[in-house]
């Protein structure tokens, strides 16, 4: 069974979809197996277009493909999962998200810096638990903080994979899978280099069992 850790690719916005999947494609050569489809300013159909592409060569390269806020695309499209924030879940219920997407799909679900929350996503069904900002983000400058403390203890607290956003680097990395988490979630530092699919392999060789400071756990 394939396991949930490893790096986790979080898109730019783009309004250009070559240039998105060629983005990507780097990222997936350099052995990215999870990519989340974020674009928060893109039109429906662009959206829809941009979304079904990246699911075709994610499919190609084996790897699974989770749409940011949007449950009903990723139904759509027959993408791997969706990944939720507070007021993203269908009718604001993790319950009815987790009905919409059905139990072979993934959810994901953003926690924040909030262990109460966590708890209401795990009861729900969630697959993994996101919290970030762990360090300073220039994606999301205004994000609360959750720092490594909280990981470790929501790894202690929950059987479910720990994701960890926000301002990571290859220079922070191993620090935040030393407190608990099982995949780094990263944008710019990926997709903002001029080489992604070496960046992508840097980081895959943290996750490698001579380096790994953590067991990963299985997907469900």
């Amino acid at each position: 069974m394939k396991k949930l850790s490893g790096l986790y690719a979080i898109t730019l916005d783009d309004a250009l979809l070559p240039r998105l999947s060629a983005l990507v494609n780097a990222a997936l050569k350099g052995g990215v197996s999870f990519v989340q489809y974020r674009n928060k300013t893109a039109s429906r159909p662009l959206r829809r277009a941009q979304a079904a592409e990246l699911l075709r060569i994610c499919r190609a390269a084996g790897a699974k493909l989770i749409i940011n806020d949007d449950i009903w695309l990723a139904v759509e499209i027959g993408a791997d999962g969706a990944h939720i924030g507070h007021d993203d879940a269908p009718g604001g219920s993790l319950t009815a998200a987790r009905n919409a997407l059905g139990s072979q799909r993934i959810l994901g679900v953003s926690c924040y810096n909030d262990l109460d929350h966590a708890a209401k996503a795990a009861a729900a069904g969630a697959d993994y638990l996101a919290f970030g900002s762990v360090f300073a983000s220039r994606t999301k400058p205004n994000a609360a903080h959750a720092p490594l403390a909280l990981l470790t203890e929501a790894k202690q607290r929950f059987n479910l994979p720990i994701v960890a956003i926000g301002g990571i680097t290859l220079d922070n990395a191993p620090a935040v899978l030393a407190a608990g988490a099982d995949l780094l979630a990263v944008a710019s530092n990926l997709f903002d280099v001029m080489d992604i699919q070496s960046r992508a392999e840097a980081y895959g060789a943290l996750f490698r069992p001579a380096a790994m400071p953590s067991t990963s756990h299985p997907l469900v």
